[in-house]
């Protein structure tokens, strides 16, 4: 199996320090976050390393900080659940980009992807902003988040931001809920309550208090009229998927 992916859309910028102190000052000094209606889907990276089960890096090495084989399997299977279905109400744009699975990537290419929120084959909103744990840098954490989700930016043509590292859960909600809507976080499972905690949800019924021992869940987390609700998703996209 080939490990190479095309050049990742991680913008140099959005791990630099210029764009994050742009983030930085824009929720530290912002008013509180207004209440406006928001879409905030969350997954936890895909499987990593246990014994007999190595990680790979982008280029075939191992690595225990990358992906397995069957997690990168999910890197590479996870655009189908933001991939375009066929339209049936006056969408001419959704009708020409429609297709197989396998056409994700030109289904992310029209302006109108990036202006309105069409849903998948899972139901699942296509995220307008992905953010993955900062994988660079002297608090780096592994590189399994920005390895998951960097496929599907790819194919979405939206760049992932990697400025926030493990442990700056709240700035990372707050620049989340700034952001346009809908939006994606691959994040390390047990710094995952963190953020649901920094965006208010907590409370929500059927939140749970951590995320499970499972690789394949969407967490979708949507707002109205102030009000959070919580939805989880299965993926369904490997053989073992539950």
């Amino acid at each position: 199996m080939s490990l190479a992916l095309a050049t990742p859309l991680v913008a140099a910028g959005c791990g630099g320090s210029s764009n994050k102190q742009s983030a930085s000052a824009s929720t530290s000094g912002a008013p509180p976050d207004s209440g406006r209606d928001a879409t905030i889907m969350i997954i936890r990276h895909g499987e990593k390393p246990s014994s007999g089960d190595p990680g790979f890096d982008e280029t075939g090495k191992q690595d225990k900080k990358s992906l397995t084989r069957q997690g990168w399997e999910r890197s590479h299977a996870l655009p189908r659940l933001f991939a375009r279905t066929t339209s049936t109400a006056g969408s001419a744009s959704s009708a020409s980009s429609a297709g197989s699975a396998g056409s994700a990537s030109s289904a992310g290419s029209t302006g109108s992807a990036r202006s309105a929120s069409t849903a998948g084959s899972a139901g699942l909103p296509r995220p307008l902003a992905l953010y993955a744990a900062a994988d660079q840098g002297p608090h780096a954490g592994a590189h399994r988040m920005r390895q998951t989700v960097t496929p599907l930016g790819a194919a979405l043509h939206v760049q992932v931001n990697t400025d926030f590292t493990e442990g700056e859960e709240k700035e990372l909600a707050a620049a989340a809920l700034a952001a346009a809507s809908p939006v994606l976080i691959c994040w390390e499972h047990s710094k995952i309550p963190a953020i649901v905690e920094a965006l208010g949800a907590a409370q929500v019924a059927g939140v749970p208090e951590e995320w499970p021992d499972r690789f394949d869940l969407v967490w979708m987390f949507t707002r109205r009229a102030g009000t959070w609700t919580f939805q989880p998703i299965p993926q369904h996209l490997l053989p073992s998927d539950a």
